[in-house]
């Protein structure tokens, strides 16, 4: 039995991670397939993609689903037990807002635009 000193260190054993907390907040957003979440992270690596969401799956904080056609299909979603770190991804994403406007003059220049990246992979998914 693995025993904590405090209970941050079981949530951060879970959601812990350069990654993890990106793939989550992008699938707070609904369901994404492997090479929408590899193109909305792109300093990201396919074997470290593949990792975390191995990872998270197996903590049943997400879900894979594998579709029998050709080409493969698999799609990745949050679990209720995924959905219930909504209050703590939101509260993580508005602090590093605030981060970010405190130490950097230029907010535009250090966020990559994402939500235009995420308006192309849903032209291209229709």
């Amino acid at each position: 039995m693995i025993k904590y000193n405090i209970p941050v260190e079981a949530s951060l054993e879970v959601i812990g991670g350069k990654w993890k907390v990106v793939i989550l907040c992008y699938l707070l957003k609904g369901t994404r397939r492997t090479g929408e979440l590899k193109r909305l992270m792109p300093g990201i690596t396919q074997k470290m993609l593949t990792q975390q969401l191995r990872e998270l799956e197996d903590d049943g904080v997400i879900r894979r689903e594998i579709y029998n056609q050709v080409p493969p299909k698999v799609e990745y979603s949050l679990t209720a037990y995924g959905h219930s770190l909504k209050g703590t991804l939101d509260a993580l994403c508005s602090w590093g807002e605030r981060h970010i406007e405190m130490n950097y003059p230029d907010k535009e220049a250090v966020l990559l635009n994402t939500e235009e990246l995420e308006k192309k992979l849903l032209l291209t998914s229709m």
